[in-house]
């Protein structure tokens, strides 16, 4: 999920002394530069009077500004020399497909071994970029006391989350301002994705859509559960796109972005991820695909078969839509050929 935003309104004084909207804000929020604030007004996150702003608007007291501003996490990552299966690198972004076992950013119980250790380091060792200077007039020098995107002053990257054992596409941002842009595009639903999975049974329809509110589960407070009452909105799209005598697989399209939203849907259709046994999954074993005699070996798949496939977004400099799609891993892919051998239709 996007990291947490602060959303504030505040009236400009009558005393008003600097009227040039960026240097305002910037003499209100000392702990954000300039050129932050800057980036955070061009992409909509201020308004003046109920209306979009320049950075170089001139204010007058009394305006009204409603502004949005990004998390400023304090915690410090420490960098691990972990593995990235990288698909895609620039100056600001990058793209990876993560593999199973690994956790997005630390937590209690989990505090090494995650996503956001593995990319401090990468970013630490990383070549330092210079840019070039554009000459462009009226541009501020970036504050280094107050602009947050050095190691240690803002969380690594981290601008949505996939579940421990869900392989996959997923978006790292290499600066607070591209963190920031692409956080926004996720709470206002404009990221597109699609996820893979190979599920019990096969659905009724060849497509459709599952709309069923979320919450927390009541019994098991690590679990979620559909709550028609007081679950939050969740939506999910689903196509059928292959079948096989007792499992299928699936094309997922979540509208919304909710926890375990996928796999408490599926089981809420009654056909649960193979595998996620925390929502009804079973494991599956070779003779049992083979339809032979039980035979002591382990499962085809150990983890939930849930692969986030493709995603696409506006990029937070160029501002043109990329699109990026992560191959299936190597225990999804077997599964599937043993399927396709044994359990075709």
């Amino acid at each position: 999920m996007p990291n947490k935003d602060t959303n504030l309104t505040l009236r400009v004084g009558r005393s008003l002394q600097e009227r040039r909207l960026d240097k305002y804000l910037h003499g209100r929020y000392s702990n954000y530069s300039r050129v932050m604030l800057q980036e955070v007004i061009k992409a909509g996150g201020v308004k003046v009077n109920g209306k979009k702003a320049k950075p170089s608007l001139k204010l007058n007291p009394d305006d009204l500004i409603e502004i949005t501003l990004p998390e400023l996490p304090t915690n410090e990552i420490p960098p691990e020399d972990i593995p990235l299966n990288i698909l895609h690198e620039d100056d600001d972004i990058i793209v990876i497909n993560k593999s199973a076992d690994i956790i997005v950013h630390p937590a209690r119980g989990n505090t090494h071994g995650t996503i956001a250790n593995a990319l401090a380091f990468h970013l630490a060792s990383a070549e330092p970029v210079e840019d070039e200077d554009e000459g462009e007039e009226d541009e501020p020098e970036i504050d280094d006391a107050n602009f947050p995107i050095a190691l240690g002053e803002f969380r690594p990257g981290i601008v949505h989350r996939l579940d421990r054992n869900t392989t996959g596409v997923m978006i790292l941002a290499k600066n607070a301002i591209a963190q920031w842009k692409i956080s926004r595009q996720f709470h206002d639903r404009k990221v597109e994705k699609s996820y893979i999975a190979i599920v019990h049974g096969t659905p009724e329809l060849t497509r459709d859509r599952i709309n069923a509110p979320l919450g927390v589960n009541t019994k098991f407070r690590y679990k979620y559960a559909v709550r028609p009452e007081t679950g939050k909105e969740a939506i999910t799209f689903y196509e059928v796109l292959e079948t096989f005598r007792g499992f299928s697989l699936l094309k997922l399209t979540p509208k919304t972005g909710r926890t375990h939203q996928i796999r408490v849907h599926l089981a809420h259709i009654k056909h649960p991820i193979v595998a996620d046994d925390m929502y009804g999954g079973k494991p599956v074993y070779p003779w049992q695909l083979k339809d032979a005699e039980l035979t002591p070996e382990a499962p085809v798949i150990a983890r939930c078969a849930l692969h986030a496939w493709t995603i696409s977004f506006k990029h937070p400099t160029t501002e043109k839509i990329v699109s990026f799609e992560a191959p299936l891993p190597d225990d999804m892919q077997n599964l599937l050929d043993i399927l396709r051998k044994y359990r075709k239709k």
